[in-house]
């Protein structure tokens, strides 16, 4: 029975899993974004977010921690530095999952993996794309119309207030 077996094995023994997450988290590090296959993507999403959250509280102890998982300074630095900055105030939910289809070599369902405040093109969307709602029933029209036909009579009210004052 696989009890309380919850992450994926990737088929690896378990010093050939770290270091690959080791090398994939790297890599979305200094990166920002990566090509791989969904197995693999949500392996590194479940290895990274951890080590995002602890890089928030920047401290020496946060730092060695970090440094066991990744084995490199520079990434490390990158994260504490640039990486952090950027997704300090949000609560979780670092990376990015967009599938792209399957490989042609073998069929393996591909994907990309991405750090999510560091994509220009999708933040630029959301800033410009306003939310509008629409019903069935058409009330938006009537709620739209209305304001406009209260512009129209202020004016005029004002006119007869100046007539009035003359």
């Amino acid at each position: 029975m696989r009890h309380n077996k919850k992450f994926n094995h990737l088929g690896r023994k378990s010093a050939h899993r770290k270091a690959m997450l080791s090398n994939m988290a790297n890599s979305l590090i200094f990166h920002k974004r990566i090509s791989t296959t969904t197995a693999k993507a949500k392996a590194l999403k479940m290895y990274v977010e951890p080590l995002i959250t602890k890089a928030k509280n920047d401290t020496t102890h946060s730092r060695r921690i970090v440094f066991s998982y990744l084995k490199s300074k520079e990434a490390v630095s990158e994260l504490f530095r640039e990486v952090v900055v950027k997704v300090g105030e949000r609560p979780g939910g670092y990376t990015r999952i967009l599938k792209t289809g399957n490989r042609l070599g073998d069929d393996a369902e591909m994907c990309i993996i991405e750090l999510v405040d560091f994509n220009e093109n999708m933040l630029a969307a959301t800033e410009t794309k306003t939310k509008s709602r629409r019903s069935r029933r058409g009330g938006s029209k009537k709620a739209e119309a209305a304001p406009a036909a209260e512009t129209t009579e202020a004016p005029a009210a004002d006119a007869t207030e100046e007539a009035k004052a003359e």
